[in-house]
């Protein structure tokens, strides 16, 4: 069994990239393409570069600053704990960025199996305005396909959860599809829908995967 978890709004309540802008006076813009894009009103590789360009310059102690600020949701490494001690391959599939996901996992002392998550490369000590990754154009049902083809398992034995309309290809994709207080361009593609970690473990021993 493969559970897939968003991060940022899912696993995370907070939103990497508009960290890194109220590091250089840009969340206001930041935020407001983040909700288009998760309302599905822009597409989303071009809001994600739009966003990171708005971070061009950025130095990389105060990049660093914001990744630190990343932190699981209450209960999320519970949850994660719990799927690996029942022996589920868990993985974070994001358009967000590495070292974000990496602190935080970190930070509450827990780990997944797989991270797929982009990357914002750094020139002369500072951000480039750039993003790289398999996230951008690539979308989370190829990751997650890609994911479950490595593990030999078939896409009923997957589980996907997300919030955003970027999730939506790894929710229609998944055998079983969980919103995390989904936006209402997302609701409908899910089975169940939580609001909290908590009422995701019961949901995921409800369908047997916990």
């Amino acid at each position: 069994m493969l559970v897939a978890f968003d991060f940022d709004g899912t696993l995370s309540d907070s939103e990497m990239v508009v960290l890194l802008g109220e590091q250089c006076g840009v969340a206001d813009e930041i935020d407001e393409i983040t909700e288009r894009a998760m309302n599905d009103e822009i597409d989303y590789a071009e809001s994600l570069r739009k966003r990171c360009a708005l971070l061009e310059g950025l130095d990389e102690a105060r990049a660093q600053a914001a990744f630190q600020q990343v932190q699981l949701r209450d209960g999320a490494a519970a949850v994660i704990d719990a799927l690996d001690a029942a022996g589920v391959h868990t993985a974070i599939l994001t358009g967000g960025f590495e070292r974000g996901v990496a602190t935080a996992l970190d930070s509450a002392g827990t780990e997944v199996d797989t991270i797929v998550a982009n990357r914002l490369p750094l020139r002369d000590g500072g951000l480039t305005g750039e993003v790289e990754g398999p996230l951008i154009e690539g979308t989370k049902d190829t990751a997650l396909d890609q994911v479950a083809s490595d593990l030999g398992l078939d896409r009923s034995e997957t589980v996907a959860v997300g919030d955003g309309a970027n999730d939506l290809p790894m929710l229609e994709t998944a055998g079983l599809a969980i919103g995390y207080d989904p936006k209402p361009a997302v609701e409908d593609a899910c089975d169940v829908v939580v609001s909290s970690m908590a009422e995701l473990q019961t949901v995921l021993e409800d369908h047997g995967v916990l």
